[in-house]
């Protein structure tokens, strides 16, 4: 799905990452660890185009990201759902709109996949609040809703950066259920975080490989949790 070999990213000659090799297979779940600023973030944007790697090489669905074309990468990118930490939406729009905005940047009509987005909304919990705007969500509302939008286009691999930071662990327990589901329906799965415990957990659930990046390189971290 994502394969990284020896690659690096350097900002002002200052290598942000270095060495980076990982291998994405098909159905695997990876977790991706590392204290704040250690670059997790970086990574997640290596694996889906938004940064170019400065050395070596990175593939995406078997092409080297540098051989593709933009036209390209904005149709490799509908096969890789994100949920950032962030999760930033449009508060004009219902939560419901929302998770429908990326069929209507793929060029589909949300209008004739309404009944994909109430099933959608019903798996993530939010079935009762699909007319809801942004600023009337919980933290956790907010995140599952990040979720519903990030596979609403059922892409091949679904990338998370600390999505659980700002909720309590109950709802963390929940989203992260949500996330071992898609990974049992075939979808690839990368969970940056900073929670080892949020780790444990999964661990309890679903075969994870868990990752940490120190000294701007990765590393196996199994062992240690």
């Amino acid at each position: 799905m994502i394969e990284l070999d020896e690659a690096a990213y350097s900002y002002n000659s200052d290598d942000l990452l270095a060495g980076m090799t990982l291998q994405l297979a098909p159905g695997s779940f990876h977790f991706l660890t590392g204290p704040s600023g250690a670059g997790k973030t970086t990574f997640l944007k290596l694996c889906y185009m938004e940064l170019m790697p400065t050395r070596g090489a990175v593939r995406v669905f078997g092409t080297d990201v540098r051989a593709m074309s933009r036209d390209a990468v904005a149709l490799n990118r509908r096969r890789i759902g994100i949920v950032h930490q962030d999760c930033q939406f449009l508060d004009h729009l219902s939560v419901a709109e929302n998770v429908a905005l990326p069929l209507a940047v793929s060029g589909r009509d949300p209008s004739s996949e309404a009944g994909n987005i109430d099933e959608l909304m019903a798996w993530v919990g939010l079935d009762g609040r699909r007319g809801a705007r942004p600023p009337e969500l919980s933290g956790g509302e907010r995140q599952r809703a990040a979720l519903a939008r990030a596979v609403v286009l059922s892409p091949d691999v679904i990338l998370a950066d600390e999505p659980t930071g700002n909720i309590d662990w109950d709802m963390a327990q929940r989203l992260l259920r949500l996330l071992v589901e898609l990974n049992r329906m075939g979808k690839t799965v990368l969970v940056a975080t900073h929670d080892l415990n949020l780790i444990r957990a999964a661990k309890a659930q679903v075969a994870a490989r868990v990752l940490r990046i120190r000294d701007r390189r990765l590393q196996s971290a199994g062992a240690d949790l």
